[in-house]
């Protein structure tokens, strides 16, 4: 689709303030059944007004396609809303195409919004609108953009991409995710990753021609959850699969179980650096690394550190975080000695906040360390030896 940016800028006078409804100019080619085409937008106004909702409880979309389109459908929520002009309803949503496509319609819709007389291009989304008996439901174009790449499946996860899979690297996240899975308990999770080079081409196999957000930003991954499906999309020069983080994919399985924003954020990253190391690195590498830039002074203050975010990586685009090295270190001593069940405990104490009240509660609980004893508790772990090792030693 092409969007005619000139035409919706000279539309826009007639949009009144903190309107939501769908905006259709009058150039746009509506089905020639009367009948139909209200349909389309009266259904067209519910979808967008049920995106704010929870995914879940949006009765728009298709329903085999709910996944697919929840990656797409999270991009717009709050999407009206302009911090830049404090305005929640700033951005307004226009229908800028449809076209139809035997029983389907092609549909763009974009958000425009106004100050001063100057335009400001939000989104320019599109969907695909299928009739059902007499309304419409609404899906991601996804699978049709991906209609004829290949796919390979490897017991719980399957891969899509264009030319060429890295079977090793495939094989090994497969392995890996079983792993955290058994750890957490977790069956039957499905997995669909998209194999992309850049947040371009991401953006375009799920929908999104621009999103003023991701102006200048090159390389990025989405995901979407729905109940035990997971889906990504990668667009970090990953078209053959030739790279994985296994620090991300941590995070990604915890997710199918438990939302992240109900974990202890610590924690979690502890686990994530002691299971999957972070930037490439591995946690022997990192744990090595902290110790000479963190722990070689002798009056560092772990509770300092606990409430206080502090880097010691090479740089803060690939930074390390003096607490979670304790958390991991914590983590190894806790599965050592009460399995992961111990660790799980630790994970579900509460969000962090401020003084870590509720950490310290669980710590003591499962440990004994206290907060009081907290300092030389973390010194004795850093000089454990046997904490040294990997975990299966």
């Amino acid at each position: 689709m092409k969007l005619n940016i000139l035409s919706i800028f000279l539309c826009i006078h007639l949009v009144s303030n903190g309107q939501s409804k769908l905006i259709v100019p009058n150039y746009i080619q509506l089905p020639k059944d009367s009948i139909e085409s209200t349909q389309l937008i009266t259904d067209l106004n519910k979808f967008i007004s049920a995106i704010q909702k929870e995914n879940k409880d949006n009765e728009y979309v298709l329903h085999n396609e709910k996944i697919e389109s929840f990656i797409l459908i999270d991009e717009l929520k709050e999407i009206e809303k302009s911090n830049t002009f404090n305005d929640p309803n700033f951005f307004k949503p226009y229908l800028t195409n449809v076209i139809k496509d035997n029983d389907k319609y092609a549909i763009q819709i974009s958000h425009i919004g106004t100050y001063d007389s100057t335009p400001y291009l939000r989104t320019a989304v599109n969907f695909i609108a299928h009739k059902t008996g007499k309304s419409f439901v609404f899906s991601s174009p996804l699978l049709e953009n991906t209609k004829n790449w290949k796919s390979k499946t490897i017991e719980n996860s399957t891969f899509y991409y264009q030319e060429n899979l890295n079977n090793h690297n495939a094989l090994k996240y497969a392995k890996m995710a079983n792993e955290f899975d058994k750890k957490l308990g977790s069956n039957n999770k499905i997995t669909k990753i998209y194999c992309t080079n850049n947040r371009r081409e991401l953006l375009k196999l799920i929908g999104v021609d621009y999103k003023l957000d991701y102006n200048g930003i090159f390389s990025g991954n989405f995901s979407a959850l729905n109940n035990n499906e997971q889906l990504i999309v990668l667009g970090n020069n990953n078209a053959e699969f030739n790279n994985f983080d296994t620090h991300d994919l941590w995070h990604d399985r915890l997710s199918l179980v438990v939302s992240r924003r109900k974990v202890n954020k610590p924690v979690d990253e502890g686990c994530a650096y002691l299971y999957g190391g972070s930037w490439g690195m591995s946690w022997e590498t990192i744990f090595k690394q902290f110790k000479t830039k963190i722990a070689s002074n002798k009056k560092a203050d772990w509770k300092y550190y606990k409430e206080n975010k502090t880097n010691f990586g090479e740089n803060q685009a690939e930074h390390l975080i003096v607490d979670y090295v304790i958390n991991a270190l914590l983590i190894k001593k806790i599965e050592k000695e009460k399995s992961f069940s111990g660790v799980w405990k630790l994970l579900n104490c509460g969000v962090f906040e401020k003084g870590n009240e509720n950490y310290y509660t669980a710590l003591e609980n499962l440990t004994g360390i206290t907060k009081n004893t907290y300092n030389q508790e973390v010194w004795k772990l850093i000089h454990d030896e046997s904490l040294k090792l990997p975990l299966n030693q």
